[in-house]
């Protein structure tokens, strides 16, 4: 029982040392209102127009499948580490080679259905397209 007491103990610690900071920065810190506090941004320029930017669907593209292609790293690394002890302990290669085969697999089919969708395909500039059809037409 007295586990639970200390582990009771650690979450209201937890919970209330930041409450705590919190409500003490709010009785002590200077409020003095102005119009450029509550301001889009607060560089000191006037802000002109909106803060709504719309931004190429392909940023969020790239940095998904770099998201998961990282995280395929950091999960071969600890496969990499273990692979030769599990082979000293008397594991077959089969064994050992399967789950991680079929892992990269999958990446990489789900890679050729991004290629083949178009999430890796940049967006050319007019200019660009231009000039193609230019030469094309020479």
């Amino acid at each position: 029982m007295s586990d639970w007491i200390a582990i009771g103990a650690m979450g209201l610690v937890g919970v209330g040392i930041p409450l705590a900071m919190m409500a003490v920065s709010a009785l002590l810190r200077p409020s003095v209102p102005e119009q450029g506090k509550s301001a889009t941004y607060e560089s000191g320029e006037v802000p002109t127009g909106t803060a709504r930017v719309q931004f190429n669907i392909q940023y969020y593209m790239v940095a998904l499948l770099f998201l998961v292609f990282d995280i395929e790293t950091v999960l071969i690394f600890p496969w990499t580490v273990i692979y030769r002890s599990a082979l000293e302990q008397g594991a077959s290669l089969a064994t050992i080679l399967t789950p991680m085969l079929v892992f990269i697999g999958v990446l990489v089919v789900g890679l050729v259905w991004a290629w083949r969708n178009g999430a890796v395909k940049w967006v050319k500039s007019p200019q660009a397209n231009r000039r193609k059809t230019e030469r094309q037409d020479a």
